[in-house]
């Protein structure tokens, strides 16, 4: 019983990173929303179904989780999200030039990561939607 409780409490700490993720480009957001998913799935059915079919991030657990995959739109978003937030830094909350330049080392290394993931395909969707 301790160990489900653990779990859920793991999975929470998991999503809530997972959502800071969104905001912070250091965060990797994916792995802790995999996380969450992992620890509600051997903590609590309902929550494993409410994970996977949240409007907003269930589709991208789902998709990732049995395709490795990310739609386009998300690789596009991420990126110009992750851009404007490196930059914005960059730009405003540093002058030393060493971590600007660490930033946009940051920034580069995880827009590669994310465009060497596989693309969702339309089939692929189709086939999570049936």
């Amino acid at each position: 019983m301790i160990k489900k409780y653990l779990l859920v409490a793991a999975g929470f700490t998991s999503l809530s990173f997972g959502v800071a993720g969104i905001f912070l480009p250091i965060l990797p957001t994916t792995p802790f929303f995999l996380l969450s998913a992992a620890c509600f799935l051997k903590s609590s059915k309902s929550l494993y179904r409410w994970i996977t079919g949240h409007k907003i991030f269930g589709s991208y657990i789902l998709n990732y989780m049995e395709y490795r995959a990310v739609s386009v739109k998300s690789k596009i978003i991420s990126i110009i999200f992750l851009w404007v937030m490196i930059l914005s830094s960059a730009v405003f909350f540093t002058s030393i030039l060493w971590i600007r330049i660490l930033l946009v080392l940051i920034a580069s290394g995880v827009t590669t990561h994310i465009l060497m993931l596989r693309t969702l395909t339309r089939e692929m969707a189709e086939s999570h939607r049936n």
